[in-house]
This record gives C-alpha cells, sequence and structure tokens, in this order.
C-alpha cells in the first residue's frame, strides 16, 4: 500500500526535479531505493532548457562515506559522470583500469603535470592522484555534472582554476569510533596504513569550514538523500541555465489571436 501512495504523489508531482527530490527526502529509505527514479526522470514533461553542467566534489576522511555516496549519487541520478582520476597507486582487488582509476607511473604523471593536464592534482600517502582537465570540461560544456570523489587538497586546486564551476560537500563521521571500524571493516589496508589514516584524519575534518555544504554521515540512506537533494537545487541555479533567457522571452510575447 504505501509503494502504491509513493507512486502516486511521484505521477502528480514529478515534473521538475526538485519535486523528486522532496519526495524522496519524504519517504522512506525502502520505499526510494523501490522507485526507479531514471524512469521517472525520463518521464517528465517540461521545457528543455540548455544548462552548464557543475563539478560535485564529495570530500571526507577516510572511511567516512563518500565513495559509497558517489556510487549511490552515479546510480539513481541521470545527467552525472564520474571523473577518472589519473594515479600513481597500485590497482586494488576488483578495481578495472579506466573505469575506477586511469594507473600510471609516477614518471608519466609527472610529465602530465609539466604539460599542465590537470586541473587539481595531490601527493596523498605517497600517491599522485590528478583530474584530466580536458575530459571534465568536454562533460560540462553539454550538461553533464561531473562527480568528484578527491581529498581537500584537489578541492582547494578545483576552487581556484573553477570556483562557479564547483558545488562541495564535505562529509564528517559520526564519530572517530565509528571512522576507524569502518576503516577496518572494509580490510582495504594493512594495519599501518590505518592508523595513519586515523591520525590524519583529524587534519582532514579541520578544512570542513572550507566547503559549500557539511553532511553528517549518521545514516548512509539519509545522506545520499541529503548529497541528490543538493545536487537537484544546484541544477537549478539561474546562472547554469544558460538557455533560461530564451526561454523567458517566449513567455513576454503574447499575441492575441
Amino acid at each position: 500500500r504505501e509503494y502504491i501512495v509513493v507512486q502516486r504523489i511521484i505521477d502528480l508531482f514529478l515534473n521538475h526535479y526538485m519535486h523528486a527530490e522532496y519526495v524522496s527526502v519524504c519517504m522512506s529509505p525502502r520505499s526510494v531505493r523501490n522507485i526507479d527514479w531514471k524512469y521517472y526522470m525520463s518521464q517528465k514533461n517540461e521545457p528543455q532548457i540548455m544548462r552548464r553542467g557543475f563539478m560535485l566534489i564529495l570530500s571526507s576522511p577516510s572511511g567516512a562515506g563518500k565513495t559509497s555516496i558517489s556510487r549511490a549519487i552515479l546510480k539513481h541520478v541521470p545527467d552525472i559522470e564520474l571523473s577518472i582520476s589519473y594515479t600513481t597507486r597500485p590497482k586494488r582487488p576488483g578495481e578495472i583500469e579506466g573505469q575506477d582509476y586511469h594507473f600510471i607511473t609516477q614518471d608519466s604523471f609527472k610529465e602530465k603535470i609539466s604539460r599542465n593536464d590537470f586541473l587539481e592534482h595531490a601527493h596523498v600517502f605517497g600517491n599522485y592522484y590528478g583530474t584530466p582537465k580536458s575530459d571534465v570540461y568536454e562533460k560540462l560544456s553539454v550538461g553533464k555534472d561531473v562527480l568528484f570523489d578527491i581529498e581537500w587538497q584537489g578541492t582547494q586546486q578545483l576552487k581556484q582554476s573553477a570556483r562557479e564551476d564547483v558545488v562541495s560537500i564535505f562529509i564528517l563521521p559520526p564519530s572517530l569510533q565509528a571512522l576507524e571500524e569502518r576503516l577496518l571493516k572494509r580490510a582495504q589496508d594493512s594495519m599501518d596504513i590505518v592508523k595513519k589514516r586515523m591520525s590524519l584524519a583529524s587534519n582532514e575534518v579541520s578544512h570542513w569550514a572550507e566547503y559549500d555544504y557539511i553532511i553528517i554521515n549518521h545514516d548512509f540512506e539519509k545522506s545520499v538523500a541529503h548529497v541528490r537533494s543538493i545536487l537537484f537545487a544546484e541544477r537549478l541555479r539561474r546562472e547554469r541555465q544558460l538557455g533560461l533567457p530564451d526561454f523567458v522571452n517566449t513567455l513576454r510575447t503574447y499575441e492575441d489571436t
């Protein structure tokens, strides 16, 4: 019965992105997962107004949940793609070249730095990470948003080079104990690396005030809904809707037939 009611609400009100987000926040997490959001987004009957995409940054201490939230956004929200970074770190089990990262040598990475190929780059835990400039700008120009799963160093660089195109979100853990438990549970790093990540967490958290939005990741489903709310609201900013002046002009001309 709950599912039927929710479907009816969406049919009545889902004519706009913000309506979709309002319903998703009010629904229970189980109901949100049951909805085929991409189907409903494709069924909306609204004017197609050209817009410029933006860079959506998710940052957090390691283990606070930014990567899991990023995957949920990419799965359920249309017109957004993950920025595929270059890195010099070794490939982890299950990672795919060109899908998770572009894995290259340090010499190749430094060559790209010298050619100014990166929007941002950082040196983290002994490895380099960098965002390719040409790929991102091409997507923004055709109205695609680009999702970044990067640290505070990269965020600072992106804001310096493209502030108007950047929307930044910092994900905080509910506690240090919860953060350590998540790092141990995912079993991706050695105990030495886990300790190093925990020791650096306080420094990473200290940069929270540099971000546009802050989410405390108490509950994964709610955190995803909050990120989705921010994304849809930012898409509606006047300055990003490049086709809006032409559309408004059609509303200012009235011919009495």
